[in-house]
């Protein structure tokens, strides 16, 4: 009796209490019509004992506009926060928290501390703190899930943990997320396909997820036996133009990678370009050891090397020219854009084929979820894309398409060289990833392009890309998955001018590539990583066909005959890891090139230069029969050293070969470019490159630093004599020499990953330089004297700078300096036997005016309310903010005796540009 009393004593007082706290519930009034939120804030904790607590980044954009009258604080809340990604709570202090996304807990969940084993299928069983599962963010990270067979427990050794990590909101495999390990402290990071692996020793574990634009988060495992886990990482609300890397703030100093950099689309969009479109390549260009012969074109050097050296892959397949209306624009749409890798030493043994450098560029797989959409309309282009799912979870579908209105633009010049003039372009991406199982995917990917451009002349100048890639992966264990891989590439152009009857003409070119291969990823132990594949690539090219339009033309029709050969390899990569300090990552790879028939082959009298008077014979090889054949081993290795566990020393030594070569009269990248595979006369390029570098995490892994020193010897370089042609000539030999050159050069790269205040500053000092080697002296340049190459910058400065102000307002700015690139002058005139003549300088011994820009872009996005149309936002931008005439080329004309040169430049006054971009 005397219980039951105490027990009806203490209802009692509980409902008393609670009735009293109801009845002193604080309340709010006011009339708040539009006034910030702070002052909101302000006034309701001068009429109540309610605390707030926030950050400001979080609420600077945020209006209030309520009418309160003795009302209790979170209905009044609710209101405010309504279609915005704020949340908040309150807890018994009085205490209001106001954060993003997600409100926080001010109380433990009920049965909190009661531990209950849940029986879930399969080999991974998990054990939550909880009767009842709680999604939160703190529940996932605190509940212990364990993997395999628990009948394993006790054994040693380590097991092998892989899964997948996909977008919580898209479904998209999250790229690049590093997965860390407490102990012993390693980790790996997501491949293409969001896919890990990772050997551990059996027992429990912390696991670490971290990634750009998505939210960190932890799982706590009991790892018995090989198994998996799978994880759906949400997306964080980044403020407007702040770039958070925490996802490779590790990989700077602890990988064996060198002279390699990671461009997410974030990053790519907050650059300024001109004409006020992210434009993939130009961002490319601000990167030490990364430079451009000028405005008005997107082919790319890279530490000494020639454009034609490079090897861009989009989702794997080649692309020719990444360029529209002549280099103004790269050929990539930014918004199907997922990730930019750009390797410039210690390249992958999986990559051959080229010698300077690889750009792999991948895109989205669509939205898995719903359907959304993006674009934009700039001055002269417009794009939209469109993505969702055609099976939720399961398929996606995205389509993208760009366009210009450049001939509309130009039909309002008054000039009538211009409003008669072309320039125009489009393009279209198509994507389709299906997931048939845990271990079957499939993705599809499609590309076209086309460019005309008509402005000053009667010439109409057109060319194309036409890229398919098709991929399977399949995952045969945890340890071991294999990606299938078939891709074709084209690229053609063609110049026609039908204004004159008589001198009615068409040329065209077209080069064309499919390939095969099967790359494995193996992982046996925690120590080592193995990637091995086979490959192989056909090549077909028609190298120029000259034809007549109309009856009344004169033009004498003339082909070049047509060309193919085939381009195998095999390679092996291993990294492992000697000590925790001590990593190294090697590999082989041995390719093998045939040049093949039908082909007619000029044989050349003995101890003399090639010429066409010195022709003596010609050989002709039938279809499928092999003409030449050229190999060999290619090496690829890379140390890393960890001093401390923010400072590392890095080496790497790589020899390339390249089967194909890019011949042009012109330093930029032009459509009229042509490509000659290696025969009997032009062996491969070959290149081996030195590099050495530290890496310095500072300021809590907020600042890297890196300094990389490099040093390349090249061989079997292809330059032109003097007055050489290259198009429709049908011995191609006699106009090309031979040469050897050396690169070598440091850079220098600091960057700030987060913040306010963030981007990067770079300083490269480079030297490219090459002699002829050839014992005729009609062949040799300079007297076989090293010479600077077309593209020998020796020193270059950039800048790239963002700064938030809010939420909503953001500034950033691109500044650039460089030396100017190397070119022959004429020094005096002469006559010869009643003919005058031209003397020049040596080749390339003098240079252009030095290089010097700066662009400036305002960046305004709309308000974040979570459920509205369309997120839109505004750019204004100004591209060479001073003003600056830099020089792209100097020429020279001859009148009256006299030589005049001339200076041109294709942007020689700020240009203001306006970019309104949405998504939906």
């Amino acid at each position: 009796m005397t219980n039951l009393y105490r027990l009806f004593l203490v209802v009692v007082y509980l409902g008393v209490s609670g009735w009293a706290c109801a009845q002193t519930q604080p309340t709010v009034s006011g009339s708040f019509a539009g006034v910030p939120f702070e002052q909101f804030v302000k006034q309701v904790e001068a009429q109540t004992p309610y605390r707030f607590f926030y950050a400001r980044r979080d609420v600077d954009s945020l209006q209030v506009r309520v009418q309160a009258t003795n009302q209790p604080l979170a209905p009044v809340l609710n209101q405010v926060l309504a279609g915005t990604n704020l949340r908040f709570a309150i807890d018994q202090k009085q205490r209001v928290f106001i954060t993003a996304d997600q409100a926080i807990r001010t109380e433990l969940p009920p049965n909190y501390f009661d531990r209950g084993a849940g029986n879930g299928p399969g080999d991974t069983v998990a054990v939550e703190f909880g009767a009842v599962r709680d999604k939160a963010r703190l529940s996932l990270e605190t509940r212990v899930v364990e993997i395999g067979q628990r009948a394993n427990a006790g054994r040693g050794g380590n097991a092998t943990l892989a899964g997948r990590i996909r977008n919580a909101t898209t479904g998209e495999p999250a790229v690049g997320v590093t997965v860390m390990l407490d102990k012993p402290r390693t980790g790996v990071v997501t491949d293409a396909y969001g896919y890990y692996s990772l050997p551990m020793p059996r027992g429990r574990h912390e696991l670490t997820f971290r990634s750009i634009g998505l939210l960190d988060t932890k799982r706590q495992v009991v790892i018995w036996s090989d198994g998996k886990l799978d994880l759906d990482m949400d997306e964080v609300v980044v403020p407007l133009r702040e770039v958070t890397i925490n996802s490779r703030k590790d990989v700077n100093v602890a990988s064996t990678q060198m002279g390699s950099e990671r461009l997410d689309i974030k990053t790519i969009k907050q650059v300024p370009t001109v004409l006020g479109e992210a434009d993939l390549i130009r961002v490319v260009l601000t990167l030490p050891g990364v430079k451009s012969v000028g405005e008005g074109t997107v082919g790319f050097n890279v530490r000494g090397g020639s454009a034609g050296q490079n090897l861009i892959l989009f989702n794997d397949a080649t692309i020719y020219n990444p360029s529209h209306l002549f280099g103004f624009f790269s050929a990539f749409n930014p918004d199907i854009i997922k990730s930019v890798d750009l390797y410039k030493s210690a390249i992958p043994a999986r990559f051959g084929g080229r010698l300077s450098s690889v750009l792999d560029i991948t895109t989205r797989d669509g939205n898995k979820k719903k359907w959304v959409g993006a674009g934009g309309v700039g001055p002269v282009t417009g794009r939209l894309t469109l993505e969702g799912p055609l099976v939720t979870d399961k398929t996606s579908i995205l389509i993208g398409g760009r366009t210009t209105y450049s001939d509309w633009l130009l039909r309002q010049l008054p000039n009538g060289t211009y409003n008669n003039g072309q320039a125009a372009f489009y393009d279209v991406n198509l994507g389709i990833t299906h997931e048939a199982s845990d271990k079957n995917s499939f993705y599809l990917t499609a590309y076209l392009s086309r460019d005309q451009f008509k402005i000053g002349g009667d010439s109409l100048y057109t060319y194309q890309n036409q890229v398919v890639s098709a991929k399977w992966k399949h995952v045969f264990s945890n340890k071991l998955y294999a990606v299938t891989t078939g891709t074709y590439s084209r690229y053609n152009y063609g110049v026609s001018s039908d204004k004159k009857p008589t001198e009615g003409f068409r040329f065209g070119f077209d080069i064309r590539q499919s390939a095969a291969k099967i790359d494995f990823a193996y992982f046996p132990n925690p120590s080592h990583v193995v990637d091995f594949g086979i490959g192989t690539t056909h090549y077909s090219l028609r190298p120029g066909n000259l034809q007549p339009t109309g009856e009344a033309s004169l033009i004498q029709p003339s082909v070049v005959p047509n060309e193919q050969g085939l381009e195998n390899a095999v390679y092996i990569n291993d990294r492992f890891d000697v000590t925790p300090r001590l990593s190294i990552n090697g590999g082989l790879r041995y390719s093998l090139f045939m040049n093949l028939g039908p082909s007619r082959v000029f044989t050349y009298a003995p101890n003399q230069a090639r010429t066409e008077r010195t022709i003596t014979d010609t050989l002709q090889y039938g279809a499928g029969s092999t003409v030449s054949t050229n190999g060999g081993l290619e090496y690829r290795l890379g140390v890393r050293y960890l001093i401390t566990d923010n400072l590392s020393v890095k080496a790497s030594y790589n020899r390339m070969r390249q089967y194909l070569h890019m011949l042009s009269n012109t330093v930029a990248v032009s459509p009229l470019d042509i490509y000659k595979l290696s025969d009997t006369y032009l062996k491969p390029q070959v290149g081996d490159q030195y590099s050495l570098g530290f890496y310095q995490n500072l300021r809590a892994s907020t600042i890297e630093l890196s300094v990389e020193g490099y040093y390349r010897t090249l061989q079997n370089q292809l330059d032109f004599r003097s007055g050489g042609t290259l198009l429709l000539n049908q011995h191609l030999e006699t106009d090309l020499v031979s040469a050897e050159g050396v690169a070598y050069g440091v850079e220098v790269m600091l960057k700030k990953q987060s913040g306010k205040l963030n981007g990067w500053l770079s300083y490269t000092y480079a030297r490219s330089l090459l002699r002829t080697v050839t014992p005729y002296t009609a062949e040799s340049v300079n007297n076989g004297s090293y010479y600077p190459s077309s593209y020998d910058k020796p020193h270059d400065v950039t800048l790239i700078g963002n700064y938030k102000i809010n939420r909503r307002l953001s500034i950033s700015v691109n500044a650039t300096y460089s030396t100017g690139r190397p070119i022959t002058l004429p020094l005096a005139r002469y006559v010869i036997d009643g003919t005058e003549r031209v003397f020049y300088s040596e080749r390339n011994q003098y240079r252009i005016p030095d290089y010097f820009r700066t662009d400036l872009s305002l960046n305004i996005e709309g308000n974040h309310k979570i459920r509205k149309l369309a997120h839109s936002s505004w750019t204004l931008g100004v591209y060479n903010l001073t003003g600056r005439r830099n020089a792209y080329s100097v020429y020279f004309t001859s009148a009256n005796g006299r030589i005049r040169g001339y200076q041109l430049s294709i942007f020689g006054q700020p240009i203001p540009t306006l970019t309104y971009n949405f998504r939906f």
